[in-house]
């Protein structure tokens, strides 16, 4: 009885920290197509696998590697057939050259890859290694991927700043702004002084989502983002939710890719939700050191897609560490599209995959 009374009460404080209503009235996603890549995949003598990110332009996707020890990105080529994918076709491998000064003091964890397309360079996003004091950053790139310049982040992001950032923790998801002015990059973690980590219960767990000047590479503006809860209870004592990737589809509002992990679960142990998010009325939190201490007002977000909603119609019937997600091209109806790809971490954790998802993206 003790352990049933036990179970409900776990049950209710995960129901409270977590958002399960779907509200589709600005946005509609549909579940379209996925399809897994092999595991043995090898294109330039490297293994395709840890994506974190993907960008598409004019044709072409990239894909980011997450691996510090061997920092790369992959150019490919996937072709619809009417609502479907075709393939996925990794035509490129580019590596980035680790002797550089500039990755030598951050390591190249890299998380979030855009392509300007009025420079032709990409903007990339690396979470660092705080736990050995090298810092996260955002940095251009050659296509050819050459080290180019570099964004002044504000001295709470850095390893050795007074809020702690989280080892794992930092920057995570990229997105040109709507304007094309700047770069909004999110945290994946709240600051250690800005709030804990989510738990099964509800927490006050916020990430800073900062905006970037491409002109003057310094931070211009930011604003909280409360995450969710932990999805599921977890049975081996490790859990996490993080924001994983960010879009903004219009003037200060975003589609926000939020992914939960609760070990024990096996293959099942991932819960993946993408956000509706209106930043318009959200505080300016740039010049807050300390959130916890600060008051403020987050942005809105309302639940527009669960991915466990067609779990069943997903190739392995898996939903994996999805961290990847771009605008793609239009749809034979005319309709927007939109591509995810998950991080199979190579296979470290369990047995992951390396997933591409379309889904129908309907802006109302």
């Amino acid at each position: 009885m003790k352990k049933f009374l036990l179970f409900l009460v776990s049950l209710s404080l995960v129901s409270c920290a977590t958002t399960k209503n779907i509200d589709d009235s600005n946005i509609k996603l549909r579940y379209l197509d996925d399809v897994v890549i092999p595991q043995n995949l090898e294109v330039g003598g490297t293994k395709v696998g840890g994506i974190s990110g993907i960008d598409f332009y004019n044709g072409d996707y990239y894909l980011v590697c997450d691996q510090p020890s061997n920092p790369r990105f992959y150019k490919s080529k996937i072709p619809f057939l009417n609502r479907s994918i075709d393939t996925v076709l990794i035509t490129e491998v580019v590596h980035l050259d680790k002797s550089d000064n500039f990755y030598k003091k951050h390591t190249p964890d890299l998380e979030g890859i855009r392509f300007d397309s009025e420079t032709n360079e990409l903007v990339i996003s690396a979470e660092g290694s705080i736990q050995n004091g090298k810092d996260p950053s955002i940095f251009h790139i050659s296509t050819e991927g050459e080290f180019l310049s570099a964004y002044e982040i504000p001295e709470y992001f850095e390893a050795s700043g007074e809020q702690k950032p989280r080892n794992n923790g930092v920057f995570e998801g990229l997105a040109e702004s709507f304007n094309k002015s700047g770069y909004w990059v999110a945290m994946e973690l709240p600051l250690e002084k800005d709030g804990p980590k989510p738990k099964i219960y509800a927490t006050n767990s916020p990430v800073r989502i900062t905006k970037y000047d491409k002109n003057t590479q310094k931070a211009e503006r930011q604003f909280a983002y409360k995450l969710d809860g932990i999805s599921k209870l977890p049975i081996n004592w490790f859990a996490v939710n993080g924001v994983t990737e960010i879009l903004e589809y219009a003037e200060d509002k975003f589609l926000v890719l939020e992914r939960a992990y609760s070990a024990g679960y096996g293959s099942n142990g991932n819960t993946v939700k993408i956000f509706d998010v209106d930043a318009s009325k959200a505080t300016n939190t740039l010049e807050m050191e300390n959130l916890s201490k600060s008051d403020y007002q987050y942005a809105e977000k309302r639940l527009v897609f669960d991915f466990k909603s067609v779990k069943n119609f997903l190739t392995e019937e898996t939903i994996d560490n999805i961290e990847g997600m771009t605008f793609g091209p239009d749809l034979p109806d005319g309709k927007k599209s939109l591509i995810l790809v998950s991080d199979d971490n190579f296979s470290s954790f369990s047995d992951q995959i390396t997933q591409f998802i379309l889904l129908e993206l309907e802006i109302k």
